[in-house]
């Protein structure tokens, strides 16, 4: 079966291998531009590929404002052009003295940091005495994992914000990453559903409390939904995979239209140990584990498969096409989940025209980079 992913010198590359393709990249970028209507609606998470070249693409489409999960990858960011960066994630610890030392060796780069807590709020403002820095107040919409819930307690976090020094609020985090549902029509209701007391809250803060303008709203699977909602002000989108895409959200989300998988993985057979089984060269240090077996892969060319273990080095599937198979024969996967898979890999190839003309290193895979 042809696929578009398949390069001519394949015999040359060590596998596993992960092998990005720029020309699908810079489509999903123009589609999800788009999409939102306004390169300013924008602020991709980079976490899905963690690489500098990755960041230029979407800063030459106009997209500026980012978001992140760690010091290492605010700085790629940075240093990749992009003008403004969100931390969305807890400050504790000794990051928020890192943030300010990433500040004062980008000062081209606004940057912010999520509040949810007296604790989180303290650490920001000790950082904030050296250097401006921002902060967004991050709102619990459901996830239960980090933020405040909307309320009295979170309407005085905001004005302590505002009266910290050295510490601009921002705005409003709220992210619905537990809003996955399949059809787009049910991603759509709890979309709404979620965004509709942010708006309300965002109303009374800036009638009681202190300014609030931009409200960054959802990920990847709840993207198509806000980024429809042109008639709201301030409302960023804050997607991530899509520049890359995987099979994970591609066999989950149809409705996202025009987005091309850009990352593949390239294996090999290694063994034929019984006359229904095939070995690959795919194990769970080479693509993200986190989705159940069934799903963490799609092999493509290769008819009627189940995937029948994996191992740290090895993909077995069961498959009564085995015949066809030979050792040392290159496979072409799409990983269910690109963004840990990614973290895996050290660079990724760069394959155009068919073939690979160079590597990107995965350079935010590294926690600490210069501070």
């Amino acid at each position: 079966m042809a696929h578009p992913y398949r390069l001519s010198d394949e015999a040359d590359i060590a596998s596993p291998a992960l092998v990005f393709y720029p020309e699908f990249i810079r489509r999903n970028v123009a589609r999800v531009v788009a999409m939102a209507g306004d390169p300013a609606r924008l602020r991709p998470h980079v976490k899905t590929h963690k690489t500098r070249e990755l960041v230029r693409m979407q800063v030459a489409a106009g997209v500026t404002k980012h978001k992140c999960a760690t010091i290492a990858e605010a700085e790629v960011l940075a240093s990749a052009g992009a003008t403004d960066v969100l931390l969305a994630y807890p400050v504790v610890g000794p990051t928020a003295a890192r943030l300010a030392k990433l500040a004062a060796l980008f000062p081209g780069t606004q940057f912010s940091a999520l509040v949810d807590s007296a604790e989180s709020l303290a650490g920001l403002a000790d950082a904030a005495q050296s250097t401006a820095l921002g902060a967004f107040l991050d709102l619990n919409v459901g996830m239960d994992r980090t933020g405040v819930v909307i309320g009295d307690v979170a309407a005085a976090l905001y004005a302590r914000i505002a009266a910290t020094p050295n510490l601009t609020p921002r705005g409003l985090h709220a992210y619905d990453g537990h809003n996955h549902q399949g059809p787009a029509d049910e991603r759509t209701a709890a979309a709404e559903a979620t965004l509709r007391p942010v708006l309300a809250f965002r109303d009374r803060l800036n009638r009681d409390v202190a300014a609030c303008a931009a409200v960054v709203a959802g990920g990847t699977p709840t993207f198509p939904m806000y980024a429809a909602m042109t008639d709201v002000p301030g409302l960023e989108c804050s997607p991530g995979t899509y520049v890359l895409h995987d099979h994970g959200y591609g066999s989950r989300h149809p409705d996202f239209t025009g987005i091309t998988p850009a990352a593949v993985l390239l294996t090999r057979v290694v063994g034929k140990p019984t006359p229904t089984r095939v070995t690959l060269d795919l194990g769970n240090k080479a693509v993200a584990a986190d989705p159940l077996l069934v799903n963490r892969v799609r092999l493509l060319g290769v008819p009627e498969y189940t995937i029948a273990g994996q191992s740290e080095e090895h993909l077995m599937i069961e498959t009564a096409h085995a015949v066809e198979f030979h050792v040392g024969q290159v496979v072409y996967a799409l990983p269910g989940h690109v963004c840990p898979t990614c973290a895996l890999h050290r660079e990724a190839l760069v394959a155009e025209g068919g073939r690979v003309v160079g590597a990107w290193a995965i350079a935010a895979r590294d926690r600490f980079l210069s501070v």
